[in-house]
């Protein structure tokens, strides 16, 4: 299909998904992650423009570098270089859309060559970056809006939808991983394994244990500022796991997710709360006869979140974001149960028994104490042992080797130090904080910027 093609029928949009479709020799890895940029001389969050801004960065990045810049209304808000891009969050948070890449080494290379560009730029700007769930210190009003216009459409439609979306908006930060599959049964099985399975990995990457300089009671309050953003368009989506699921099912789901936008001529309409359903029948409010393009399929696509989301692949989205190690580990995490047959079959065989009301009361769970919540009567920790098992055991399999002849499974260590241990990330902070740190979270941008 182009992306200028007019569509009619939601059968139209399913077979679109189902293009994604590709054998395993052609299933690739593309990870995405968020940080929050701060003044290293306040610790106070970055504004666009300025000396010390998001812009400067981006600006930066572009001379030094060679990122093209992409502007709207004559305004930097995003770079783009040979299968990669830098966008903004609406919180001015930079994230990372990286390449499709085959292995994990070459993922981790990736990451660390983006890291390693941002210091160059960010130092001599008085800059730093740090990965985390949510922003530890700052209060909404603290953080500047960036100058997108999708942004000014969702942050006038979140409040009458969920209190915490302008939350989710401007003060969370997620690293999230992208993978293929071969078909629709392949689809549904990693899906269901990838959904039921994320709350654990919520559990093992929860770094979000502070608000506005102050413990929350949540280990990963980036998860938990989910579960009161849209409940149209987020959550765990229980229908994936009843019979007849399959890439006409998400799209009978998708069309009822209120829409934000349609874009035209550069520009973009608030549709907020209106029907894709509607829009396809030629009956949109705001442009009344018209039907959708591909390019509106696909611009309605990226504005559901739920944990687990479909496009032409598979997005995971569960984890906070953190350091570089962890960064390179949620994708081996995925990767090794996903892009084996054998370990995505314990996982299905795992999560069998798990009800709906247990799925979601674990999402909760994992948010507020990590490891120690519990699902048919096992801990999270030990359900987090046994995966890493598996996962370890699928990138073995996989043999993806680099120069020095080592295969992906090192990428999962970090995450073994985690489980081992029995603290997440989130509870080590917690501790700094009652003890070295004095209460205070000065030392947390010092300690933790990249």
């Amino acid at each position: 299909m182009k992306p200028d093609q007019i569509l009619e029928h939601p059968r139209q949009l399913a077979e679109w998904l189902a293009s994604g479709s590709r054998p395993a020799s052609e299933w690739r890895i593309g990870t995405e992650h968020e940080k929050f940029g701060f003044d290293l001389a306040t610790l106070k969050p970055l504004p666009y423009g300025g000396e010390r801004g998001i812009r400067a960065m981006l600006e930066g990045l572009s001379s030094r570098f060679g990122w093209e810049i992409v502007a709207e209304e004559d305004l930097p808000i995003a770079l783009k270089k040979a299968g990669c891009s830098i966008t903004l969050e609406p919180g001015g948070q930079l994230e990372l859309s990286g390449d499709l890449l085959d292995n994990l080494h070459q993922t981790c290379s990736e990451v660390h060559q983006h890291l390693a560009e941002v210091r160059a730029v960010a130092e001599p700007l008085g800059i730093g970056f740090i990965g985390l769930g949510f922003h530890p210190t700052a209060q909404r009003e603290d953080i500047e809006w960036m100058p997108k216009a999708r942004y000014v459409i969702m942050r006038n439609y979140m409040p009458k939808v969920g209190t915490l979306g302008h939350d989710m908006m401007k003060r969370t930060c997620t690293v999230q991983v992208n993978l293929d599959f071969a078909d629709e049964a392949d689809m549904v099985a990693k899906f269901r394994a990838s959904l039921a399975l994320q709350p654990i990995a919520t559990a093992m990457f929860a770094n979000s244990p502070f608000v506005e300089g102050r413990p929350c009671g949540h280990l990963s309050y980036r998860a938990q500022v989910w579960t009161d953003t849209d409940p149209d368009r987020t959550g765990m989506l229980p229908w994936v796991f009843e019979s007849g699921m399959g890439f006409e099912r998400y799209v009978d789901w998708m069309l009822d997710v209120p829409m934000y936008f349609v874009r035209r001529n550069g520009h973009y309409i608030d549709v907020a709360g209106q029907s894709f359903r509607d829009f396809l029948a030629g009956r949109l409010a705001a442009l009344p006869g018209e039907r959708p393009t591909l390019t509106d399929w696909e611009d309605h696509l990226t504005t559901a979140f739920p944990e687990v989301r479909l496009k032409r692949f598979l997005e995971m989205r569960g984890a906070d974001g953190g350091p570089w190690r962890r960064l390179c580990a949620l994708p081996a995490f995925w990767v090794g149960l996903l892009y084996d047959a054998d370990s995505l079959a314990a996982c299905l065989e795992l999560t069998a028994g798990w009800s709906p009301a247990a799925r979601a009361q674990l999402r909760l769970d994992a948010a507020r104490i990590g490891l120690a919540a519990e699902i048919g009567g096992r801990s999270v920790r030990d359900i987090a042992r046994q995966l890493l098992d598996l996962a370890h055991a699928g990138l073995a399999r996989r043999q993806r080797l680099d120069a020095g002849g080592e295969n992906e499974t090192g990428f999962l260590n970090t995450l073994r130090e985690i489980v081992d241990s029995g603290q997440t990330p989130a509870e080590r902070k917690l501790a700094a904080w009652k003890g070295p740190w004095q209460q205070s979270l000065d030392p947390l941008f010092r300690e933790f910027a990249y």
